[in-house]
This record gives structure tokens, C-alpha cells and sequence, in this order.
């Protein structure tokens, strides 16, 4: 009697299991239908898309050859950037902190009045000078511009004025 029972368990075991396979398939042929019909096409005509996949897979180098017109292998001409002045605050979070923030190299920390006194005494075209064009005191070195040769000279001169205001 056990061997017809183990077999009679064995049977319904792999009929579920059948079943359970049988059932996912099913899932994964009727997913695959729907996608094809819905995101698939879809991507496939979205421009944007096709221009990614195209810079994917482009090769990257192309040879000249003597003797042929090679205009098509030409740089791209360099797209004008316009700096835009940043405010202060962005300034300081940007470059200025690193040394500032900690007073590293002799820099006067943030926000501190005594540090800060004697280098407003001097006037703020002098302090604006010193960071656009860097500066070699006794006590360190101010890198032109804070190190940040991208920044605008105003952008330089709000990062000097936020500075100032919070030593004073």
C-alpha cells in the first residue's frame, strides 16, 4: 500500500507542478504580447531614443583618407558657454569653503570677526583684487579666484561680499 500511495503523490505532484509552469509561461507570452504593442513599438519611433542608441554605438575613431573629401570627420566647432553670475552663498559653498570653511593655509575662517577685521580694514577693493587675482600673505595663499578659474569676476566679487558680511 505505501508504494501506490508515494505514487499516487508523486503523480499529483508533478501535475501541479506542470500546471505551475504551464501558468507561467502563459504570463511571460501574454507580458511579451502586450509590451510589443505598447512600449516596445513606441520606443522604437521616439527620436530621442534612436539618437542615444545611434551615440552608442557609434565607433569611436574614424580614419581620413588622402584624396577624399574627409569634411565629415571634422571636430564639432566648441558651443559658446555663457558664465552667469552666482550668488554668494553658491560661491562659497562651491570653492570657497574648502579652505575657508576650516582655515586652511592661513585663511580666515567664516564668520570670524577677529580673523576677518584687519583684512576688511583694507578695503573691499583690495579684498576683491586678492581673490580674482590671488594674493601670498604671511600667514598663506589665495589661489586667483578661489582656485575656480570658471567663475565670473562678479560671481568672485558676491562670494568676497558674502563673506565679508559674516565676518563683520
Amino acid at each position: 500500500m505505501s508504494a501506490s500511495h508515494d505514487r499516487k503523490f508523486f503523480d499529483t505532484f508533478m501535475l501541479i507542478l506542470g500546471i505551475l509552469v504551464g501558468i507561467a509561461i502563459a504570463l511571460i507570452v501574454v507580458a511579451r504580447i502586450i509590451a510589443a504593442n505598447t512600449s516596445v513599438a513606441r520606443r522604437q519611433d521616439d527620436p530621442v531614443y534612436a539618437r542615444q542608441v545611434e551615440s552608442r554605438i557609434m565607433p569611436v575613431a574614424q580614419d581620413a583618407v588622402a584624396g577624399q573629401d574627409n569634411a565629415a570627420l571634422a571636430a564639432p566647432a566648441a558651443q559658446p558657454t555663457t558664465a552667469t553670475d552666482l550668488p554668494g552663498e553658491s560661491v562659497f559653498n562651491q570653492a570657497c569653503v574648502a579652505c575657508h570653511g576650516a582655515g586652511v593655509a592661513g585663511a580666515p575662517k567664516f564668520g570670524d570677526k577677529a580673523a576677518w577685521a584687519p583684512r576688511i580694514a583694507q578695503g573691499k577693493d583690495t579684498l576683491y583684487q586678492h581673490a580674482l587675482h590671488g594674493f601670498q600673505g604671511k600667514s598663506g595663499f589665495m589661489p586667483p579666484k578661489g582656485g575656480r578659474a570658471d567663475f565670473t569676476d562678479q560671481s568672485v566679487k558676491n562670494g568676497v561680499d558674502y563673506m565679508v558680511a559674516a565676518g563683520q
